[in-house]
């Protein structure tokens, strides 16, 4: 079964429309879903949810109709919402608890439930400090503490790295995959920053003006070049220099020199004027195609009919 199906899914306010006649095949896995800020990502999360209805078309979550059974898709699913929402005043367990009440689980379960949730996103020993006297930090790993916490089958994560620092950010993005890959739980992550996609999903959605971009696995995005990237600490210059004595192609882009892959033979090159220059060599690599590339070179109007995508099973 997909994890989630549209078929010509069109929503529109009286002056935008944010979605477009979408329609795309999500099997189980890390789902990116990516896009510019009012692409119609978060659109496309509420009408899953069943929290917005649309205008026309359809979606199945699970099978579900989230327009005909939203309590059913909200059991199997666990929602982080983008924005602050936490009350204050309230203990990590207290609102955590509360939320997998909601969710259907009985007291009991749901107190066992929370200390576990917390637990997996690191907030086990502070979780009777009241949320008001979190760091933003923590608040987003309550927000998915409490999407965790009836067990779903599915996570929608929603900005879900939203006023982190660079290692706040790196935290929330290893958790995020560890849940993907270690707890059985698929989970889909709307997100404006194509980078961090890249790095922990094993597909991606891309969306643009409410419009699939593209569906592809992010291994089909990220294909590699017959280009060697050549980064040195200092003395681009002089190895520039060295390398076409050599012979070789070379074009710079910033720090890095790029220099077409012909045989074997271009690394021994490259590694001896490195050598014979004593320089410092910061990185020598294949250079693969960026996910972000690859969305920049899309063409202008109407994208193509894609195949249904196919992820990664967790």
């Amino acid at each position: 079964m997909a994890l989630i199906e549209t078929f010509a899914l069109t929503k529109r306010y009286p002056k935008v429309t944010a979605l477009d006649a979408l329609t795309v095949q999500v099997e189980p896995g890390i789902i990116g879903l990516v896009g510019a800020n009012g692409a119609g990502k978060s659109t496309l999360i509420k009408i899953l949810l069943g929290l917005l209805p649309p205008t026309s078309g359809g979606a199945l979550v699970l099978g579900i109709d989230p327009a005909q059974d939203s309590a059913a898709v909200r059991a199997r699913v666990g929602y982080m919402p983008e924005h602050d929402c936490l009350p204050p005043d309230l203990v990590a367990a207290e609102l955590v608890t509360h939320l997998g009440r909601i969710s259907g689980l009985p007291r009991t379960a749901a107190r066992e439930r929370a200390s576990e949730a917390l637990r997996h996103v690191g907030l086990y020993e502070e979780r009777y400090r009241q949320v008001g006297g979190y760091s933003t930090g923590m608040k987003q790993r309550v927000k998915l503490a409490q999407a965790l916490v009836h067990d779903p089958d599915v996570l929608l994560l929603d900005e879900p790295t939203n006023g982190l620092d660079p290692a706040g950010r790196d935290a929330m993005l290893a958790l995020i995959h560890r849940i993907g890959t270690e707890f059985g739980i698929s989970v889909v992550v709307c997100s404006h920053l194509l980078g961090e996609v890249e790095r922990i999903c094993d597909s991606v959605v891309a969306i643009d003006a409410g419009r699939l971009l593209r569906a592809d696995r992010v291994s089909a995005m990220t294909v590699q070049r017959d280009l060697l990237a050549v980064e040195v600490d200092e003395g681009t210059g002089q190895l520039l220099a060295r390398l076409g004595e050599l012979g070789l192609t070379v074009r710079q882009d910033g720090r890095l020199l790029l220099v077409p892959l012909e045989s074997d033979e271009t690394y021994d090159r490259i590694i001896g004027a490195v050598a014979e220059l004593d320089l410092p060599l910061h990185r020598l690599e294949q250079r693969r195609h960026r996910v972000a590339e690859l969305f920049a070179n899309a063409p202008a109007g109407p994208p193509p009919a894609q195949p249904p995508m196919e992820a990664s099973h967790v």
